[in-house]
């Protein structure tokens, strides 16, 4: 038997890119999936998709800057699969911009995003995995969280604070709860799209196009951690391009 087959696992931001590919990739493995995302049509599909292939999946609009989509996404895990183990915190977004552009509001956006919305899915299934005396967080970072670059201050800061929330949740977690960040290097999504500035988003797309690695080789690093006995604790997974610096 899969370490996955059979586990409840809620994905947020799983309508593109690296959420989509775990969701496909677990419910493959046997997951049940509970999907979140803003694009309702594409989650939508998604399922079918799952569902067409024998899989099991439900969704919801799911905004992670607003608490109540957080606890909505949880409880219906517990409505459908009377349970939730596994919660991917994915949602993120990166409109990367030099500080000088003063782009106040994208600042803003980010650090709601992602790392308020992180904050959010712990406010929600934190207390559902203390009642069951199990549970995992697998929290999607960045290799931003390990290395600044320049146009990436914003983005970097919240992706530090990212780990540094996710540690600090590892060692209150005790011996029931496992805490896992993921940080993908150079992945070939959209991500380049989020960018505001035109040389800075044709600098990322140049980088994506030349190096980058697809959405599946993340999915395939969550799924290795979700998938360990609960006695182990994968914390840090960096997956990037070989090429990548």
């Amino acid at each position: 038997m899969s370490g996955i087959d059979g586990k409840v696992v809620a994905v947020t931001g799983a309508s593109s890119g690296i959420g989509e590919a775990t969701a496909l990739l677990l419910a493959e493995r046997g997951a049940r999936l509970v999907l979140g995302a803003r694009r309702s049509e594409r989650l939508e599909d998604l399922v079918a998709r799952i569902e067409k292939s024998g899989g099991a999946a439900v969704q919801t609009r799911t905004d992670v800057t607003r608490r109540d989509d957080l606890h909505t996404l949880v409880a219906l895990a517990g409505e459908r699969f009377g349970r939730l183990d596994v919660l991917v915190g994915n949602a993120g977004v990166g409109p990367i911009s030099p500080l000088d552009d003063l782009r106040v509001d994208e600042w803003d956006r980010m650090v709601d995003v992602n790392v308020k919305g992180v904050l959010h899915g712990i406010g929600a299934a934190l207390p559902v995995f203390r009642a069951q005396g199990a549970g995992h967080f697998v929290t999607v970072a960045s290799t931003a969280a390990l290395r600044i670059v320049p146009n990436m201050a914003v983005y970097a800061g919240t992706k530090f604070a990212v780990r540094a929330i996710c540690e600090g949740l590892r060692q209150e977690a005790g011996g029931f709860l496992r805490v896992t960040t993921v940080s993908p290097g150079v992945v070939g999504t959209g991500f380049a799209e989020a960018s505001t500035n035109p040389q800075v988003r044709a600098q990322i797309t140049e980088t994506r196009d030349r190096i980058a690695i697809p959405p599946e080789a993340i999915a395939r690093a969550i799924a290795f951690a979700i998938e360990q006995p609960a006695s182990v604790d994968v914390n840090e997974i960096v997956v990037r391009p070989t090429a990548q610096n």
